[in-house]
């Protein structure tokens, strides 16, 4: 009588496996998914450019806005650049004199960037209205960013001269 447990077990889970019905079990057949190719789909066409003159006037008034900040960002520039060439040791007045210029161009270049992040602001309510592309608008900051990276690097090379 203690052989029978064990030799039914076995049968009772054939059992089991067997009655496996038409339940929630998904299909082993091909899905439409499987039956697509794997080439690049169709491009869509180009959508027209329709030319926005509030944007466009926002353009021009950041660019109004970058063109100051540069012309700011050059002359403090130039103050700094003179300061830095006349420093004596750390510590010195000549030296606070031109730390003091050097912030004065971080304020100047920070005007400008400021331009350039509402460049790209605008930008990016753009894209999330999925607005198409503006090109005079990605023209305008690729511009701002080709001038922000040199005065960046301007500015660098003048902090470099004061270490």
């Amino acid at each position: 009588m203690t052989c029978r447990p064990i030799v039914l077990a076995p049968l009772l889970f054939l059992a089991a496996c067997s009655t496996v019905g038409e339940g929630d079990f998904p299909s082993l057949a091909v899905r439409p998914q499987e039956k697509m190719g794997f080439a690049e789909p169709e491009a869509p066409a180009p959508v027209a450019v329709v030319a926005d003159s509030a944007l466009d006037a926002r353009i021009a008034a950041l660019a109004r806005d970058r063109v100051a900040a540069a012309a700011a960002f050059d002359a403090a520039a130039t103050a700094a650049e003179r300061a830095a060439g006349r420093t004596a040791a750390p510590g010195s007045d000549a030296w606070l004199d031109a730390q003091t210029a050097l912030g004065g161009l971080d304020v100047a270049r920070g005007r400008q960037e400021d331009a350039t992040a509402a460049l790209e602001e605008l930008a990016a309510a753009r894209a999330a209205a999925l607005e198409p592309a503006y090109p005079p608008l990605d023209a305008a900051i690729l511009t701002a960013r080709t001038e922000a990276a040199a005065r960046r690097e301007r500015a660098d090379r003048i902090a470099a001269r004061l270490r």
